[in-house]
């Protein structure tokens, strides 16, 4: 999958893109997800900073915005803290409000199944390689064996597949769960695939885990 990075002379297309990634997401699913989305949608259009990557916005800017109070906008934005879309760049202190950020990777993963509503030219051009993927060495494994069972391991795996096959295929499919106290162990083939992996794919494995299970505690890659 291609991440839209809302730069350069296409910037303003590739806004509208991840907009509309948003919006067919929020228009397919339940009345609490079409207004969660629509919440983000206007915060990003009215307050976002693509150039920087911030959203710096106090509470009641956002309940104003928003026409709720601001015990709603705590709970929705501890919500889409929760989903991944957007990340604490910078703690509030007094006198001052948090600096957010967009995780666009994360945003557009989540929002991929509803890509076919746009139409196949946005799939289309939405496609590609993973950009995660190394240039030079790139491991394919093939013929793997499932793992069964109603574990977070499986649970896990079952998600990151469904999110980006290929890179599943290169990266987390030959993993092996370990037995232990707190957490999940994860076994990985070489060093350098778990340098990798703790590098450049830590948060999808985090995010896997939280989904999965809310308790599950941290994740270790293990050589």
């Amino acid at each position: 999958m291609q991440v839209i990075r809302p730069v350069g002379r296409d910037a303003a297309a590739k806004k509208y893109d991840i907009l509309s990634a948003l919006m067919a997401h929020g228009l397919a699913g339940d009345q609490h997800r079409q207004r969660l989305v629509l919440r983000l949608t206007v915060l990003i259009t009215a307050r976002y900073n693509w150039q920087a990557d911030e959203l710096t916005v106090g509470q009641r800017e956002i309940a104003r915005l928003w026409c709720v109070d601001e015990r709603t906008v705590k709970r929705d934005m501890a919500r889409l803290r929760q989903l991944g879309w957007i990340i604490v760049k910078r703690q509030g202190a007094r006198g001052r409000v948090s600096v957010l950020g967009l995780d666009l990777e994360r945003v557009m993963l989540d929002t991929r199944p509803a890509w076919a509503n746009i139409g196949p030219d946005y799939v289309a051009r939405m496609g590609g390689p993973p950009p995660e993927a190394a240039p030079n060495v790139v491991p394919f494994y093939r013929d793997l064996p499932e793992v069964a069972g109603d574990g977070l391991w499986p649970r896990m795996r079952a998600l990151l597949r469904a999110e980006d096959g290929a890179l599943f295929d290169a990266w987390f499919a030959p993993l092996v769960a370990e037995e232990g106290d707190g957490g999940l162990s994860l076994r990985a083939p070489s060093r350098f695939h778990a340098t990798y992996l703790r590098t450049h794919l830590m948060g999808r494995l985090s995010m896997a885990a939280w989904r999965c299970d809310p308790g599950a505690g941290q994740v270790r890659i293990l050589p």
